[in-house]
């Protein structure tokens, strides 16, 4: 019995999260609530806030979910984003699945980025988020690796930092994604040359 409860927690989890990302894909984050995204899923009210504890606490987990899968692709999957590429090729692909991810998720980045204001995440450095400290430390390391010469951890700051500016973002939800990831890949090889 225990086993059966289990599956279905998972099950509802996941409902929950596919339902949230498809509704933020049609509607403004502010239009989507944790009654929506119940009924979307097919579970009760309760079972959102139990899972997530809030609309905030949703927001947040589908963002790290979505920022693990990238993860796992940087750790495992085929070069040039996995390994085996050359550090600025690999930095190129990251920063264009960044883009990409973006631009896929702006309304549910958005929602992120507002749930960690809610949960007084504004106290604690942006910087502190377990995804921008996962995407910071790759992307300083592959600085690194290319030009020791350099300050990596400030450019990678700079890099990243990018996404947050309004002109970027808003270039990100009408879906520039292609256009973001051609102008970070001219500015890492001219900083970092061809790998």
């Amino acid at each position: 019995m225990e086993r059966r409860e289990r599956a279905d927690a998972a099950r509802n989890r996941q409902a929950i999260l596919r339902a949230a990302e498809e509704l933020l894909r049609r509607h403004p984050p502010e239009q989507v609530s944790v009654e929506r995204v119940a009924a979307a899923a097919g579970v009760g009210k309760g079972t959102v806030f139990h899972r997530f504890g809030s609309r905030a606490g949703l927001m947040v987990e589908l963002m790290a979910e979505r920022a693990r899968e990238l993860e796992q692709a940087v750790a495992v999957g085929p070069p040039p984003l996995g390994p085996g590429a050359e550090p600025v090729e690999r930095l190129v692909a990251f920063l264009a699945a960044v883009a990409e991810l973006g631009s896929r998720n702006g309304n549910l980045m958005a929602a992120h980025e507002h749930a960690m204001v809610t949960r007084k995440a504004a106290e604690t450095p942006r910087e502190a988020n377990p995804i921008y400290v996962y995407w910071h430390g790759h992307v300083s390391g592959l600085i690194a690796e290319a030009r020791p010469d350099l300050d990596a951890e400030l450019i990678a700051h700079m890099l990243l930092g990018t996404l947050h500016m309004e002109p970027i973002a808003s270039q990100l939800r009408a879906g520039e994604h292609k256009r973001l990831a051609a102008g970070f890949a001219a500015l890492v090889r001219s900083l970092l040359g061809d790998g």
